[in-house]
């Protein structure tokens, strides 16, 4: 499979672009996975700046979650105007919803095209994509088209549809904003510097399992892969992190939101998650972006750029002493990192293939149907059995997810 080609313009006005005009005196925003770990923290962000930044006025006006009804509600209720749109992924959900009074004027959809109508809202001035996983790509694909600015946690859509979402933005004139830490601190460390940097290297907590073998591994259960030592998120995100997965996908998405190739692309454990990221530069100067582990510094600078505001996150304590630590990833103990290089580097279809193997196998593992280390090595058996395209269409892409899915289940033996 061959390198697939990049082009050397970047997106989200990092390359000394800056916009001329502060915020609008309203910000409507849709938060598009409001149940999740990133939407909670937006809904914080969304109500702290109504505090600090006041002659502004932020608003929830959509909010998107699965079936958790009550925590949708109650984070509809905590913010200062009510959204206007709700929308659900659980039909019978949405069927059996009846909303408080508050709320009571606020539209109530369900379905993938319900998430596209939130995005492409003209009432919509920023979309926060956080749905996790594949389910987010087609409303994030529709907010870029419609030169949206979007606050991007969906990294599935990247790595799955890399080109696309930068052939949409080239004729829309989107904003694409990171919202992951590492790639936040990349975005905010390019700012220092208007010429491509040499080296982006990211930095990886390591997980639950940065200390255990191989045979350790093989028996791990969902419980103590869960059990991530620096971050609080969900399921499937925390399992990527214990099998490394996640910072493959992060790989992958740098590759397309900073416009370099693979090869010019680094990953180092960091445990103690302050160093979320450096940039290394043709002078051998290196930045790097330090802080607490908080998601709500990236939300809020996604939401704000270019302004810096005060932001709930702590600050460092500069009265204590710090171990800021790098080590090397142990490439045969955790082989997904490969995994995400190469995928990087071949672009194409492999994205696509990877990340719905991946999905459909962490799944496998928290249903106790398969063993911790089956994960990246059932991901790399999917990946070698499809036909590689370099050029695919929406189309094919989302057959190609389809069809990894079910090869994940035949591979794992739970389906003939």
């Amino acid at each position: 499979m061959p390198e697939s080609n990049s082009t050397d313009r970047h997106f989200g006005n990092h390359d000394g672009d800056r916009p001329t005009q502060d915020a609008r005196p309203a910000q409507n925003i849709a938060v598009l996975g409001a149940t999740g770990s990133i939407g909670t923290a937006t809904v914080d962000v969304i109500n702290h700046l109504n505090v600090v930044d006041p002659q502004n006025r932020w608003c929830m006006r959509s909010a998107s979650g699965h079936r958790n009804l009550n925590c949708l509600t109650q984070m509809a209720q905590s913010v200062q105007d009510a959204p206007a749109h709700l929308i659900l992924s659980d039909a019978q959900a949405a069927a059996d919803y009846c909303p408080p009074p508050e709320l009571a004027n606020a539209k109530v959809s369900v379905g993938a095209e319900a998430l596209v109508e939130a995005a492409i809202d003209p009432a919509i001035d920023i979309v926060v994509a956080a749905i996790v996983g594949r389910a987010g790509l087609e409303s994030t694909l529709a907010a870029f088209e419609h030169g949206k600015r979007v606050a991007l946690a969906n990294k599935e859509t990247l790595v799955v549809a890399g080109p696309l979402v930068r052939e949409r933005i080239e004729k829309s004139g989107a904003e694409m904003l990171p919202v992951d830490s590492e790639h936040s601190a990349i975005f905010q460390c390019m700012g220092t510097c208007s010429s491509k940097p040499k080296r982006l290297i990211l930095t990886a907590s390591g997980g639950p399992f940065r200390t255990w073998s191989t045979d350790q591994m093989d028996a791990a259960t969902p419980e103590s892969a869960l059990a991530h030592p620096t971050w609080e998120m969900g399921p499937k995100i925390t399992i990527d992190s214990a099998t490394m997965m996640n910072k493959s996908l992060e790989v992958i998405e740098a590759r397309w939101l900073f416009d370099l190739p693979a090869d010019k692309i680094e990953v180092v454990v960091h445990p103690q998650s302050i160093i979320h990221s450096m940039v290394e530069f043709e002078d051998g100067s290196v930045i790097a972006q330090l802080s607490p582990p908080d998601m709500r510094l990236p939300i809020q600078y996604a939401l704000t750029y270019p302004r810096r505001l005060p932001c709930q996150s702590p600050p460092l304590d500069r009265t204590q002493t710090w171990d800021l630590s790098l080590e090397p990833v142990d490439r045969e103990r955790f082989p997904a990192l490969d995994l995400g290089f190469e995928v990087a580097r071949v672009g194409g279809t492999a994205g696509s293939v990877v990340n719905a193997a991946n999905e459909q196998a962490v799944g496998l593992f928290l249903n106790g149907e398969i063993r911790f280390t089956d994960i990246v090595q059932t991901c790399r058996r999917v990946l070698e059995n499809h036909s590689y395209q370099s050029d695919p269409s929406l189309e094919t892409l989302l057959e190609l997810d389809r069809w990894a899915r079910k090869e994940t289940l035949r591979c794992c033996g739970q389906i003939a």
